[in-house]
């Protein structure tokens, strides 16, 4: 979230944030009701401050014997017009804080302006090979192999699920596990999380409540399915202050993810290019406020790292203000490229997110030179079903098989092709 004296400072670049990221967000409520929050408190101040001198006129003429009938009276509606003017302080404040909690934060000056088609193209790594032969999607040659059963996956819980097998499910694993080496390799902590959370965790990396209806929900308990390790990780630290000696901190985790896509009906629904569960390793950072746009061009690079030693060709991608997410100032997405379905297929998104959920979480920072909110950063390294996809696409032979590339053929026990 934002500062509300900033919010109050800065009222035309808040409202213009809201429009360039497309939020529905009634800003003018918002002022208009804080308006008179702020106006009810004031009134209140002023009027509890006569009470007090009131009172002790009062019992200045108590003690001399006088009458103080009609001040005490008076008194009376001074403090029957307090008791109301908390009460509807306290209503607003409500209306106020619900209206606060769906304000995005500021797009970076340096996020081009626009909808998802004013995306910038920031550089692009690797070749696109060239096949002598027809290159299959994944869903053909993974069912052909006998490692990829949809059938099976939506008998026992509908669309949007998988089931992988022998080779399949143990890419993944050595996916998972070769991502894992590579992060510490890099200086990230580990880390096993919660994959269910409360509202204020949610609430906390800006998922809620905007995006609710995309969550799965445990009523009873309400706890929810987490829809990325991000949650779990950057809330780690929820209502903590960190030694400033300390940062940057790097952890990294991986964890199922769950996402109901309500909004996704009919988008990229085949094989595993869109699906309601997925595993995917998260890289986290908390860091000084003055360092944190440098910090996310080595988390983008620590992301690119993996995609070049598995030699996928890729793009990376500044987003435009109108498909940043809720949270964040700007962000990087890496999409690899996917020769059997033709498309760039979206694999990590790295974002900064300043002090906005850190404020959200409460996740400070204090030190010899000053204190304040840390800022966060995160993003995927990476997700694995787009991964798996382009592995399957890019590496299929002529002859049917899928060829192990080469830095994870010691995590596959030595197998060099799947067949």
């Amino acid at each position: 979230m934002l500062d509300r004296k900033f919010l109050r400072e800065n009222r035309e670049l808040v409202t213009r944030a809201v429009v360039l990221k497309n939020e529905t967000v009634d800003i003018d409520a918002y002022y208009a009701k804080d308006a008179e929050r702020r106006a009810a408190l004031q009134e209140t101040e002023t009027l509890q401050a006569e009470a007090n001198k009131a009172n002790r006129a009062i019992s200045e003429r108590k003690k001399a014997g006088e009458d103080a009938g009609e001040a005490i009276a008076a008194m009376k509606e001074v403090s029957a017009r307090v008791k109301e003017l908390k009460a509807k302080a306290e209503v607003l404040e409500q209306e106020v804080e619900q209206l606060y909690l769906r304000i995005p934060n500021i797009p970076h000056e340096s996020a081009p302006a626009g909808g998802e088609e004013n995306n910038e193209l920031t550089r692009v790594w690797g070749e696109i090979s060239a096949f002598d032969f027809t290159v299959v999607p994944h869903w053909d040659i993974a069912t052909e192999l006998g490692i990829f059963h949809p059938e099976r996956a939506s008998r026992m819980s509908g669309s949007g699920f998988t089931v992988l097998s022998g080779s399949g499910a143990r890419l993944e694993r050595a996916l998972i596990n070769w991502f894992l080496d590579v992060h510490l390799e890099q200086g990230y902590t580990e880390f096993n999380i919660p994959y269910l959370v409360g509202r204020q965790a949610m609430t906390g990396t800006g998922q809620l409540p905007k995006l609710e209806d995309d969550m799965y929900h445990c009523e009873v308990d309400d706890l929810f399915l987490i829809p990325t390790a991000e949650v779990s990780v950057t809330n780690v630290h929820m209502k903590e202050t960190l030694d400033a000696a300390d940062l940057p901190r790097k952890y990294c985790s991986c964890s199922p993810c769950f996402r109901r896509e309500a909004g996704a009906a009919g988008k990229d629904t085949r094989g595993l290019l869109r699906v309601h569960q997925f595993n995917k390793v998260e890289m986290v950072k908390f860091v000084a406020p003055e360092t944190s746009w440098d910090e996310l061009e080595s988390l983008t690079a620590d992301a690119e790292e993996l995609l070049q030693k598995l030699k996928l060709p890729y793009r990376v991608l500044t987003l435009a203000t109108g498909d940043l997410s809720f949270a964040a100032a700007k962000c990087y997405d890496l999409e690899v490229w996917s020769p059997g379905v033709e498309q760039w297929l979206e694999v990590s998104s790295c974002s900064t997110f300043g002090d906005f959920q850190a404020r959200r979480a409460g996740i400070r920072f204090k030190g010899p030179e000053g204190k304040g909110f840390v800022h966060t950063l995160n993003g995927s390294g990476l997700a694995l079903p787009r991964i798996m996809v382009a592995i399957m696409e890019n590496y299929q032979t002529a002859d049917g098989r899928i060829k192990v590339p080469e830095v994870l053929v010691p995590y596959m026990g030595g197998m060099e092709y799947m067949d």
